[in-house]
């Protein structure tokens, strides 16, 4: 009875090959995976739950990434429609290997582009308009890929807007009980400053301070206190000179304060928070930095965040990108130098840190994440989709300086 069954598998392995899997096709949604990088003058192309759409200039670039886990041969093919114009023609460039496709007039269908082989990794492919009879180059809601390599890409379409953002990637630290005080470095290399990047230098439980790109002219010093976990509101004891303070939203609600900085790549950055019980049910959370521009430590703010009684814990750094159309842009930031103070006044060196990230790269729905060890300290980077990622959940133990801050925290700035 179970000869036929057996003629069948047989029949399969002389088909496929010994140990060759079957090739397959998935469908790389631009909602989720495309970018337009390049923007041609007066264009209003954009990336909406469809996929590119109003595209008018032959300048502009919109680019989309996959991942594969092997090297192999690939169909690559668009979905495309057009509408406003009877004909166009596109260059589709593929991992550097260009082909041309046509488009007529009507609703949306598969086009194929070319069959190339391609390396393991993140493959990019940007489009880009070569002429149409009428204002529109073309609606293309995705690409289709067929290949026997297992491919990644941003599938779940409810996550789409944080699969765009890129992977966060944070290096979590233990820091001994009653730890007061909690100094580190940081260092952005030249080059890593992407616009919407956060380097988060000193987060914990309750809040975190670090540095951010904010556009082409503004950069800041953040520094936020969440809300108490019982919904009691956070509140300003005290800011510094400069510091603009306000309650945020949207990812939680709490208090804000920051200052606008032209902090610069390539210099390392000093930070310094305190967490301290008030003694009335609350917590105060304060924070400085240290500009080597201007050789002084400058004092962000002390906020009072009420019904949480806590020192220091949850310690961590993090990387992340805030802004969704420039999360094919990449980063990386340096961490440096971790130590803790307790209320005794001792210093405690802290070498071991712990690599995790967020949804999106748990999920692989994004692989360009990675951090580690560099530069005698530990590192993280994301986006701009490059192929060597680190896989997350590993532990990392730096070498030791052995020389804790020479600060005086008692006469670190109040204004």
């Amino acid at each position: 009875m179970k000869r036929p069954f057996m003629l069948l598998q047989v029949a399969l392995i002389v088909l496929l090959g010994c140990g060759q899997a079957a090739a397959a096709q998935v469908t790389v949604a631009l909602a989720g995976n495309g970018f337009i990088t390049a923007s041609g003058s007066g264009d209003n192309a954009v990336i909406n739950a469809n996929g590119l759409a109003n595209w008018t200039s032959a300048s502009t670039v919109t680019s989309t990434w996959f991942r594969m886990a092997q090297a192999g041969s690939a169909t690559v093919s668009l979905d495309a429609a057009l509408a406003g114009s009877n004909s166009s023609k596109i260059r589709v460039t593929v991992n550097g290997s260009q082909f041309t496709v046509n488009l007529l007039k009507g609703p949306k269908k598969t086009v194929t582009v070319g069959t190339l082989n391609l390396p393991a990794g993140y493959i990019r492919v940007d489009l880009q308009g070569i002429s149409k009879s009428g204002g529109y180059f073309g609606d293309v809601s995705g690409l289709k890929v067929n290949t026997a390599s297992t491919v990644n890409y941003a599938s779940d379409a409810a996550n789409y807007y944080w699969s765009r953002r890129g992977p966060s990637v944070h290096m979590g630290y233990t820091v001994p009980a009653n730890t007061e005080y909690f100094y580190s470095e940081l260092k952005v290399p030249a080059g890593q400053d992407a616009i919407g990047s956060y380097y988060m230098a000193n987060g914990f439980v309750g809040g975190y301070l670090g540095i951010q790109v904010k556009s082409p002219s503004e950069r800041w010093v953040l520094f936020s206190i969440w809300d108490a976990d019982n919904g009691a509101k956070t509140t300003l004891v005290s800011k510094g000179a400069g510091v603009v303070d306000n309650a945020f939203g949207g990812e939680g609600t709490g208090g804000q304060s920051y200052l606008s900085y032209n902090w610069v790549t390539g210099n390392t950055y000093c930070f310094i928070t305190r967490v301290r019980p008030d003694g009335s049910g609350g917590t105060d959370f304060s924070a400085w930095f240290f500009a080597p521009e201007t050789g002084a430590w400058r004092y962000m703010a002390t906020w009072k965040r009420p019904a949480t009684t806590t020192y220091h814990a949850g310690v961590h750094s993090f990387l992340e990108n805030f802004i969704d159309t420039n999360g094919y842009l990449g980063r990386l930031a340096e961490y440096r130098n971790q130590w803790a103070r307790s209320t005794a006044g001792t210093w405690s060196e802290v070498t071991a840190g712990r690599l995790t990230g967020d949804a999106t790269a748990t999920n692989a729905q994004r692989m360009d994440y990675a951090g580690g060890l560099r530069n005698g300290g530990f590192y993280l980077q994301n986006g701009g989709f490059f192929s060597a990622y680190v896989p997350v959940n590993q532990n990392f133990t730096r070498s030791a300086t052995g020389t804790a801050p020479t600060v005086n925290v008692s006469a670190l700035p109040m204004q």
